[in-house]
């Protein structure tokens, strides 16, 4: 009996230590903690890497709060858990998307993500904050190609956030103008600005440097990346920029928020004649309530990047951002001209064979469209005479959209007394058959998210190509400048030479003068004659 009394005394100490390593295991790392706006919440801890997911950066734009700026968090209680993506935004997704979406969309959808280094430094990191595109009516934060993982694996802070898309991020009526004191058209801008805010008051909580943080955005993310280069709101929120197939002359659209010109559309009656659409035909407070009560799908209106067919008489959507007067007042090529700008370090440049086209029906036609460099254009794109129309149509078409304005930008900056480095990506994953890079193309590779694209068939060649292009982007966004150790020497853009660093279908980064400088030389002059 004294013998069994003994052996329970010294199994309780086993018991007690077994019970505290369990409470242990069971509670959250501190590393797993973030007190932010709105409260505390919990990440995922992956081993090297430390992921919070849905982080809410805004109260959810819905009801009153369709078509306002984005509003303050409401405070939660407790730790609120951030370990799954929320919803992306309101759009319609479709198949063969780059980059589908890993979440259903929904209207509330203001979340943004944190990938932070596990690892504890004793100087904080540098942070990269992702804008992605999709003609501003698709596009999330939740892609698996858009994972920050490897990111904060080499040492950055990665953020990426849900912005307004469609008629939810670009809106006009005159009942808005007249019961609304926010500013108005715009509300994907707003939601930009708003998460870059939200940067700023709270990065540090994950170990990042709110005064390194660099933009990053591809297609109508890097069109994003300008406007947030031209705003005033934006200024100070960023220090250098990476553009990827962003243009730089046109924003978009661009239609004025009101005209008193009937000849000239407005946004405004844009949403007047979207609203007509559905039988709402007043303006006043009546009409406003009417908009908002309408269903988030019949706002989507089946509008989507496969589905973008114009209605000139009648437009129901204004095709993206609008000249507000506040936020954008301007086109990009005016804003780099008069240096109206953020003078920030930059990265910029595109695909091989990027998004462009033009509708010439003759050769003649197209040349002529040069004007007095008709000749000029003639010998750089068709020398010989022999190049076929369809594929002139493509070239001077995404000269002009692409690959001038990528230079034009590059030109710009360094004007300002900023180093800007241009890129043309020309690798295409060993499995896929095709003469060039395609427009979207090059966003595994500049993330090291190659596997989640490609899967089980991805080359060794493509992890190799990847970890270049990622390392030269992780330089930029430590240093200022894309070049390290083992790396090909990447000058920034000198005027005088012209020089342009290469990915080409090997794999291969070179740096030399751009084979593309008569195209673009006459294509400039094109662009000016608008």
């Amino acid at each position: 009996m004294v013998l069994r009394s003994l052996k329970s005394l010294l199994f309780i100490p086993s018991l007690i230590a077994t019970i505290f390593i369990l409470q242990a295991c069971s509670e959250p790392s501190q590393n797993t903690i973030a007190d932010v706006t709105g409260g505390k919440i919990q990440g995922t801890d992956s081993g090297k890497v430390i992921s919070f997911k849905g982080i809410p950066f805004a109260a959810p734009p819905v009801n009153d709060k369709r078509w306002r700026a984005p509003q303050p968090v409401t405070h939660w209680q407790g730790v609120k858990s951030t370990t799954e993506f929320a919803a992306d935004c309101m759009q319609k997704p479709f198949a063969g998307d780059a980059a589908p979406l890993g979440t259903p969309p929904a209207e509330d959808c203001l979340y943004l993500n944190v990938f932070k280094p596990a690892k504890q430094s004793k100087q904080p990191y540098p942070v990269v904050v992702w804008i992605y595109g999709g003609g501003f009516v698709n596009g999330g934060s939740s892609p698996g190609v858009y994972s920050g993982e490897s990111f904060a694996k080499q040492g950055v802070v990665f953020v990426s956030f849900n912005y307004r898309l469609g008629r939810f991020g670009f809106f006009a009526h005159p009942a808005l103008s007249s019961f609304e004191n926010d500013a108005l058209g715009n509300y994907a801008f707003m939601d930009q600005i708003a998460a870059l805010n939200w940067v700023k008051s709270n990065i540090s909580q994950f170990g990042g440097d709110p005064q390194q943080v660099t933009l990053m955005g591809e297609s109508t993310g890097g069109k994003s990346v300008h406007a947030m280069m031209q705003t005033s709101a934006a200024q100070g929120l960023f220090n250098k920029a990476i553009i990827m197939s962003g243009g730089g002359r046109e924003l978009f659209n661009q239609l004025p928020l009101t005209s008193d010109n009937k000849n000239i559309l407005s946004a405004e009656q844009v949403g007047v004649n979207f609203a007509a659409q559905h039988g709402i035909t007043a303006d006043n407070k009546a009409a406003l309530n009417a908009l908002r009560a309408l269903s988030a799908e019949q706002l989507v209106g089946g509008l989507n990047l496969a589905n973008m067919t114009p209605t000139p008489e009648a437009p129901t959507y204004v095709g993206g951002p609008i000249l507000d007067g506040i936020l954008v007042s301007s086109s990009t090529e005016e804003a780099f001209n008069e240096g109206n700008f953020s003078h920030v370090p930059t990265m910029v440049g595109t695909t091989d064979k990027d998004i462009g086209f033009a509708i010439y029906s003759t050769k003649e036609a197209l040349f002529k469209s040069f004007g007095s460099r008709a000749e000029q254009a003639q010998q750089a794109y068709d020398s010989k005479g022999n190049t076929d129309l369809a594929i002139l149509n493509y070239e001077t078409g995404q000269d002009l959209l692409m690959q001038e304005p990528a230079r034009f930008v590059a030109q710009q900056v360094s004007k300002f007394s900023q180093p800007a480095f241009i890129y043309r990506f020309g690798y295409v994953a060993q499995t896929v058959t095709a003469q060039g890079a395609a427009h979207a193309t090059e966003i595994p590779y500049f993330f090291n998210t190659v596997t989640a694209k490609y899967g089980h068939i991805t080359t060794e060649q493509d992890k190799q190509t990847a970890k270049t292009m990622h390392r030269y982007v992780t330089n930029f966004i430590k240093y200022g400048t894309p070049n390290g150790p083992g790396l090909p020497t990447w000058r920034a853009f000198k005027e005088d030479e012209r020089y342009i660093l290469q990915l080409n279908k090997q794999g291969t980064a070179t740096f030399s003068p751009d084979p593309l400088e008569a195209r673009l030389d006459v294509t400039q002059a094109k662009a000016s004659i608008k």
